[in-house]
């Protein structure tokens, strides 16, 4: 164990070479203004070959709307043996946009290296977790003995549903067995003992408010629609009261309505809007139904309509109802546990969440997975940034993993 985390220790200069080759091939998707993964999915395939996979294959998901076609969902396992519980890893290759460029204090696609710090756009989102992966099995291979099969797949599509990613696989591939030990590295806290095994129910709503355009010096004859937007975000802000109930498993403990993106609507100062759009993401806690927060938010919406004489359309973009959690008593949960313990000396926690990962899918199939990294917390914002040590940290978790079991 101590030559294999030695490796691990030493890896510094390889970890930075690879956030600056993952990070200057932006995979944003379509629905972002991207071209997908295809870039940085190639660049994983050719330097997982180089830690001699036994299997290394491509599950490509058609889409049209990327140059490649399709989008690249990459598997390499170690070890293979179909009789036995496999550990995998899951980590995903795309990222978000950068945002405004104005807050950045560089170009977001080329990384900074500031002491510990590694700086740009998907160093922690998801890039950490495979680079932590990576480095962990490499030095198990080179200097230690992988006990346990082991697999890693980097997934397409998290950041906007996993329709060409992890949900495709899922219904698709039979990869995954009941027993197999499931991570997900794309959340925790910034001890890295934070071990996430429930997720809450995610809802995406668009509201579609429609007035009647004109002239900014005659509003008479004109229903403003940007008036529909302003009163309707204060009127949602009720179903914070309505569905109030808290559950201290959940950080935060309560259920989350928060309006999010706007689209433009006139060009000039001097046109009163006729129609304006607005999206709603709602993070609700499993003990109350979507359904029952959709009928709210429609009736909240026609009391709106009705007050100003407007039109408003409420439409479902996404929805994910909180599959059953993990249970905090499973094997991966023990295992993980035991791992942080010796390789940190801190205890973990288990913990539910309001952020979405593709955790939630296995645990729809009944397959029992854990989210856990050791994050700085920067994820979408301005400057992302990762710590080396905090890569160096889990590569050993990882590692630990892999020889004990």
């Amino acid at each position: 164990m101590k030559e294999v985390f030695k490796a691990i220790e030493d890896s510094r200069e390889l970890i930075i070479e690879i956030q600056k080759e993952l990070t200057a091939r932006p995979a944003i998707s379509p629905e972002n203004g991207g071209d997908g993964e295809y870039e940085k999915a190639m660049y994983i395939k050719e330097i997982l070959k180089e830690l001699k996979p036994d299997i290394l294959d491509e599950i490509k998901v058609a889409d049209k709307r990327v140059s490649s076609g399709y989008r690249p969902n990459i598997i390499a396992r170690w070890k293979y043996d179909p009789s036995r519980p496999t550990l995998w890893i899951i980590v995903h290759s795309d990222i978000v946009p950068p945002g405004d460029l104005s807050l950045w204090d560089g170009d977001p696609y080329r990384i900074k290296v500031e002491g510990d710090k590694i700086i740009g756009r998907g160093v922690e989102d998801n890039q950490h977790a495979f680079v932590s992966a990576y480095i962990a099995i490499k030095a198990v291979l080179e200097k230690g003995r992988m006990n346990i099969p082991v697999a890693v797949a980097v997934v397409a599509d998290e950041e906007t549903g996993s329709r060409y990613g992890l949900k495709y696989i899922l219904e698709k591939c039979d990869l995954f067995k009941k027993d197999d030990l499931i991570i997900v590295p794309d959340g925790g806290n910034q001890e890295g003992t934070m071990i996430e095994v429930a997720e809450k129910s995610m809802l995406w709503l668009k509201f579609e408010v429609l007035g009647v355009q004109c002239h900014a010096s005659t509003p008479e004859k004109g229903k403003n629609s940007l008036y529909g937007v302003a009163r309707l975000i204060i009127e949602l802000q009720k179903l914070k009261d309505v569905f109030s109930k808290e559950d201290p498993l959940f950080s935060p403990p309560f259920s989350t309505f928060e309006p999010t993106k706007i689209e433009a609507n006139v060009e000039n100062i001097n046109t009163i809007p006729g129609r304006d759009v607005f999206y709603m993401d709602c993070r609700i806690l499993p003990s109350y139904r979507v359904d029952d927060v959709i009928d709210e938010v429609k009736k909240i919406a026609e009391r709106v309509e009705k007050e100003l004489n407007l039109k408003i359309d409420v439409s479902q973009v996404y929805r994910l109802d909180a599959p059953a959690p993990t249970p905090s008593d499973s094997e991966i949960v023990k295992i993980l546990s035991e791992a942080i313990e010796k390789v940190k000396g801190k205890k973990a926690f288990p913990r539910g969440i309001g952020g979405g990962t593709v955790a939630a899918f296995f645990r729809e199939k009944g397959i029992p997975a854990v989210v856990w990294s050791t994050v700085s917390d920067t994820a979408h914002k301005p400057n992302e940034y990762c710590l080396i040590s905090n890569i160096i940290d889990d590569a050993k978790v990882f590692a630990y993993i892999m020889q004990v079991c």
